[in-house]
């Protein structure tokens, strides 16, 4: 009796252990830095200390780089996280960039950041994690960005690893940093005709990270998706986004069902802020708990421990989520 109670507790262990094994805390990628209760709530029970905070895009145009969105800052922001600022680079900011451009860029990356954290009285730690799409034609000169980065802030610089980037790791090349934040999602683009979830296609996510155990760079941490958006698609198969939609906003007089996620507008009107006429429909696409679970025991295999980052904090996407 005693060996099945002590063999009862060690499955009953084992089968709660899988999140207990990853550590969770999340992106902030507003605009405006300001947390309501929810989120806040959210924040307080991640059990890891950081939080990751977008604090400005760069792009880059008519030659000349600009910040986009600089966040800004509401008085009544209060975390015990440490902040770990993330910039987002467009890929097109790297085409064609020159040597003096790529110290002219880093240098002025680390002193809006410090500019930032210091007007609003952030708690930073000693991280820049750099987000860029880049590609086999923007490889070269991004990676000399990220050293230079490195070089003038004296920080740790990290940067964000799309699916292709692993997949395709022999023409993308490896950045040159000890640490990198695997993004799981986005697996294909929301405005394509295509049954599956752009979101997350689990199946497309497993091929892309087939030989993910072989990737050089072995500090790896992981990004998670619980957003969602809807997908309107009008008379021509145009397609526009809807942020933040779930299945119970289909729950509409003005609309019928198609499918449990997809439905079609029978009432011309305003929905969701827009004008959406009859025939338009609208393809709802959310993550399952049971999907993210899934993608992590597929990363387990290949990766010895890591901690996870969901994407995004934003009370419509982690009330009544069980992290």
């Amino acid at each position: 009796m005693k060996i099945l109670k002590l063999l009862f507790i060690f499955l009953l262990l084992a089968s709660c252990g899988g999140k207990e094994n990853h550590p969770y805390t999340f992106y902030y990628w507003k605009t405006s830095l300001k947390l309501d209760q929810e989120e806040k709530k959210a924040l307080n029970k991640a059990s890891v200390p950081f939080l990751y905070t977008r604090f400005f895009d760069i792009d880059k145009a008519g030659g000349k780089f600009q910040p986009v969105g600089v966040i800004t800052h509401n008085a009544s922001f209060q975390t015990d996280k440490t902040i770990v600022p993330t910039v987002f680079i467009t890929n097109q900011s790297m085409y064609h960039i020159s040597a003096e451009e790529i110290k002219f860029l880093a240098k002025n990356i680390d002193d809006l950041v410090k500019k930032k954290a210091k007007e609003y009285g952030l708690k930073m730690n000693n991280e820049i994690q750099i987000d860029c799409d880049w590609t086999a034609g923007t490889r070269d000169d991004y990676f000399k960005f990220l050293k230079e980065l490195k070089k003038v802030s004296g920080k740790e610089i990290t940067c964000t690893l799309r699916l292709h980037q692993v997949k395709d790791k022999n023409q993308t090349g490896i950045p040159p940093v000890e640490k990198v934040y695997l993004m799981c999602y986005s697996t294909s683009s929301p405005l394509e005709n295509s049954n599956k979830n752009s979101i997350l296609d689990v199946a497309t996510l497993k091929s892309y990270l087939s030989k993910l155990e072989d990737y050089p760079v072995k500090k790896i941490e992981v990004a998670l998706p619980v957003y969602s958006w809807g997908i309107v698609t009008n008379h021509l198969e145009k397609h526009k986004l809807i942020n933040a939609l779930s299945k119970k906003d289909l729950e509409n007089p003005g609309f019928k069902k198609i499918s449990d996620n997809e439905v079609e507008i029978i009432k011309d009107g305003f929905y969701f802020g827009s004008f959406l006429s009859k025939g338009f429909r609208i393809k709802v696409e959310e993550i399952s708990t049971e999907q993210l679970e899934d993608v992590i025991r597929f990363l387990e295999k290949k990766i010895p421990a890591f901690n996870v980052i969901y994407y995004q904090l934003d009370s419509k996407f982690v009330s009544n989520r069980n992290f």
